[in-house]
């Protein structure tokens, strides 16, 4: 093979171990947030109505959201001293492992208030694998990117979130289709946290066959790595921490409010059927597969930064679209909204994975993508469902669409102040 084929044949192996370990990610993530939507509720936190067992089950989907700066902090530490790739492999298993053990647990039925603690637990072992995943992810396509399609090579990992939601989504729908409500509710919700492990097993043979990247290397060969990444990053670098953090948000808001919030607000207070409303947000998603792909070109061609700047001001706009459309109940109305606010979210998510590494030497990139990524994931995504279903409830849906507005502006306001260095590039393919 000549070296130029064997270079395309690495970076197609790369693509893949990053585009895998963001899908097994989402899928993880994704059948939680629709089990919470849809029967974690009655199962494992009874109450007296319906929307407090719902605002208890969106309770412990943020749970993970505080878990991931951990994990940030743990994986970043390796990730910046050992290497992407074997702590790319840790996270993978640990998130793998215990979304696998949630397939096991009791409902409060059977074992009392030990279900909700051991499901909390089990939500907290996820978002601290995941702490890692995302930032490591993102570090091995673009610091292995050619010159020229760092924003493509970046978007790359982002596409999981879109195959792993088909995934996650497509599955409950079959489930919920094949089989009675009963049986759903007894045993079938089970079923994708079971089969998570294909994934996971699927995501570890990709990974482990990849070198480290063309980055870390140069920083090992330039002198040690930083004994404590994270003292470095908060001593030096803590302003671009939080800019990055702020920049995130408005990402984590659109998706849960367009995914988790609006599936469960519109079974559980407009009364659409739970098949319906997953085969609404299936098609939706493919908006934002394709907002992602063109946000990675259009990168290329400007800026990360320049496309998330307009990617906000999208948002702010889906946030004042988002009270007249999920409120109308009719459905082509409600499609339309949830895929305009999923389209706008792939140029909000699709040009991170350029932006972030951007914004952090090689030393310390490891732990501070991975912190500022989880950061804006507490701010934007965990609080979101919980924020958005208090907020409907007291007010409407016009307040859910102030308030995804006001996270899209504060993210655009981050933008505006922010500088990226550049990352060095990988060695070039002929012919890419």
């Amino acid at each position: 093979m000549s070296t130029t084929a064997a270079l395309h044949a690495s970076h197609r192996r790369i693509l893949l171990a990053s585009l895998v370990g963001t899908s097994v990610e989402f899928y993880d993530f994704y059948i939680y947030a629709t089990a919470a939507s849809l029967v974690f509720g009655p199962l494992f936190f009874p109450a007296d109505t319906p929307s407090t067992q719902l605002l208890a089950s969106y309770a412990s989907l943020a749970v993970a959201f505080f878990a991931r700066p951990v994990g940030a902090w743990a994986f970043g530490h390796y990730g910046d001293r050992i290497g992407r790739k074997s702590t790319l492999v840790a996270s993978l298993m640990l998130m793998g492992g215990s979304t696998l053990a949630i397939a096991f647990l009791p409902t409060f039925a059977t074992a009392g208030y030990l279900a909700p603690l051991l499901l909390c637990l089990l939500r907290f072992g996820q978002g601290f694998g995941l702490g890692g995943e995302w930032g490591g992810a993102a570090l091995l396509a673009v610091e292995n990117a050619p010159p020229g399609y760092r924003g493509r090579y970046g978007m790359v990992p982002q596409l999981g979130a879109p195959v792993g939601f088909i995934a996650a989504n497509g599955l409950f729908l079959i489930l919920g289709s094949a089989m009675s409500p009963g049986d759903f509710m007894a045993w079938g919700w089970r079923i994708p946290f079971l089969l998570s492990v294909v994934l996971v097993g699927l995501g570890l043979w990709v990974r482990l066959k990849i070198a480290e990247t063309p980055a870390f290397a140069q920083v090992l060969e330039e002198g040690p790595p930083p004994a404590v990444p994270m003292g470095e990053l908060l001593r030096h670098h803590w302003r671009t921490a939080i800019g990055g953090t702020l920049g995130a948000v408005a990402c984590f808001a659109v998706y849960y409010l367009a995914t988790a919030f609006a599936l469960g607000y519109a079974v559980t207070n407009l009364g659409i059927g739970r098949q319906t409303m997953l085969a609404l947000q299936l098609g939706a998603i493919l908006f934002m597969a394709v907002g992602i792909a063109l946000s990675g070109v259009w990168a290329d061609r400007t800026s990360a930064a320049h496309v998330l700047k307009w990617g906000c001001a999208g948002a702010v706009v889906a946030g004042f679209a988002l009270a007249p459309g999920l409120g109308s109940g009719s459905i082509p109305v409600i499609f339309a909204a949830l895929a305009f606010a999923l389209f706008v979210m792939g140029f909000v998510y699709g040009p991170l994975g350029a932006w972030l590494p951007g914004l952090f030497p090689a030393r310390v990139r490891y732990t501070g993508v991975s912190l500022a990524f989880n950061m804006a994931g507490i701010i934007g995504g965990g609080l979101t469902p919980v924020a958005a279903q208090a907020l409907a409830e007291r007010g409407g849906l016009t307040l859910v669409g102030g308030y995804l507005a006001v996270m899209s502006l504060t993210s655009l306001g981050a933008l505006l102040l922010m500088k990226t260095r550049p990352v060095a590039d990988a060695v070039p393919v002929e012919g890419s």
